[in-house]
């Protein structure tokens, strides 16, 4: 048998032109296989083949983990301590192995054995040729549809494959048999069986790619996309900026007569394409992003990372674009959350928040609404900047001598004092109870203390909307810790 075993070695490896090395792996692994089916649990099994005689032994190892870690595996596992009772000099990683019988190549049968191998090769021989294929390091695949599987599509290129799922998909596309695809490399996925390349037509970086093969400046250095933002089939922004003055990025990017840009739209199935140019000037790169919708004025929340963008009446519609489609790109594109709306909501807005802030001023710094009004018009719309900005911007104001200056910071230190140890207080007052109530973010204590919820039981009777108020979060976040706090109604129910 052991003759026979080498044999058969060396015609697969002759007939797979593989090396002889990779064909005894295989072997040691079927015969492997098949020795764990006669042992209890989920053992782990080596067989050891020698590569001249084609005698082998089989072992049967445990893997040594740290005895602070237990036992994860009970039947592949031993712990440090008594592994050391074995082997004194061991470390943790290492294995102990006990001889066990080995199984006579006849029990798996000689056709088995050779299906278990040329299924090793077919492995090893996929794994060869995909690394070939990365090794180039391209970053579009280029292929033809292959088959359908489960709603994805298989793309051919050569004998590789790559998965394009329906997720990845240009909506109103209708891929068929033999279509020519292009779509971008997103990933490698070995434990995939088949098609290991996850392959996508919709991700923003596939466009970028797309103009980084039509527009040579961008290879060359001159021009670089900042980001991209995509509504796939129908619409896209990017941001371009150019690295040499003497190259206009928005003209550069479209081509003579639109070349260029056509030639990415033609590939996405007729998606259009807004080019923006980039701005370090946050403000001025959302106005930018907004075209071609004209912005009358913008106002920055630093905090919040918002904008307030102003559009008179003509241009509303523009910037918000069907469906919201115009300024959810923006905001995509730029990373700032955008706030459409016209002058007199703008103005309903800012009177509101004046209010506020002179309420908060007269309330806090026991200041006259003119006083208030002062503070406001110079651009304090807090206690922190009256308490913490430089004394020097506060002595700019022509209406404030240094006297009253100084007063007005002690005051606001002091109120803001007075705030955080109420603040500290507040939450004392929530219980145990809710402190201990898993996914609960500590952060989230002081917030929902402010806001009168100190028990479980509080928590629970919230809406979904008047949690996401008090928190911040989304409503799927803010659900899911309502029904959290839920639970304890429940248990004990069927």
């Amino acid at each position: 048998m052991n003759r026979e075993m080498l044999m058969l070695v060396d015609a697969i490896s002759r007939e797979k032109n593989v090396e002889r090395d990779v064909v005894f792996g295989a072997v040691e692994s079927a015969l492997a296989q098949a020795t764990k089916k006669l042992h209890q649990g989920d053992v782990d099994i080596r067989v050891a083949v020698d590569r001249d005689s084609g005698d082998y032994e089989t072992f049967r190892r445990w893997h040594v983990v740290p005895d602070e870690a237990g036992l994860q595996l009970p039947d592949q596992e031993i712990l440090l301590f008594e592994a050391k009772e074995e082997m004194p000099d061991i470390e943790v990683d290492e294995y102990i192995e006990e001889t066990v019988d080995s199984v006579p190549i006849g029990r798996i049968g000689a056709m088995a054995a050779k299906q278990v191998i040329l299924q090793k090769i077919r492995d090893a021989e996929r794994e060869m040729l995909l690394n070939d294929f990365m090794s180039r390091g391209d970053k579009i695949f280029v292929g033809t549809v292959k088959r359908l599987d489960k709603g994805d599509i298989i793309v051919e290129a050569g004998r590789v494959e790559g998965r394009l799922r329906r997720s990845e998909m240009i909506a109103k596309e209708n891929l068929r048999n033999g279509d020519r695809v292009r779509a971008m490399i997103m990933e490698v996925d070995l434990t995939l069986r088949g098609a290991p390349i996850i392959l996508s037509r919709s991700a923003p970086e596939f466009m970028i790619e797309l103009f980084r093969q039509e527009v040579p400046e961008i290879e060359q250095g001159l021009l670089e996309i900042k980001s991209c933002a995509r509504d796939p089939g129908s619409r896209a922004k990017i941001a371009v900026l150019s690295h040499d003055k003497r190259v206009d990025p928005i003209g550069t990017c479209v081509g003579v007569r639109g070349t260029r840009v056509n030639a990415v739209t033609n590939e996405l199935a007729g998606e259009r394409v807004d080019i923006v140019l980039w701005s370090e000037d946050p403000a001025q790169f959302v106005i930018g992003a907004l075209a071609p919708a004209n912005v009358s004025s913008i106002v920055v929340d630093e905090e919040k990372h918002a904008m307030d963008v102003v559009v008179d009446e003509e241009n509303l519609a523009i910037a918000i674009g069907r469906g919201g489609q115009n300024v959810r790109l923006a905001s995509d594109l730029t990373g700032w959350k955008i706030n459409i709306m016209d002058a007199n909501e703008s103005a309903q807005k800012q009177a509101v928040e004046t209010d506020a802030s002179r309420k908060l001023f007269m309330e806090k710094l026991d200041v006259d609404e003119e006083m208030a009004d002062i503070l406001i018009s110079e651009g304090f719309n807090s206690l922190e900047e009256v308490a913490y900005v430089p004394i020097s911007e506060l002595l700019e104001i022509e209406s404030f001598d240094e006297d009253t200056i100084n007063e007005l910071r002690t005051r606001a230190k002091d109120a803001l004092l007075t705030m955080e140890i109420a603040k500290e207080e507040g939450v004392e007052t929530v219980s145990q109870n809710l402190r201990d109530l898993e996914g609960l973010d500590p952060e989230l204590i002081p917030k929902l203390a402010e806001a009168g919820v100190h028990t479980r039981d509080d928590l629970a009777d919230l809406a979904v909307d008047e949690l996401t108020e008090i928190t911040g979060h989304s409503a799927d976040d803010a659900k899911t810790l309502i029904l959290k706090a839920r639970e304890h109604w429940f248990a004990g129910q069927e």
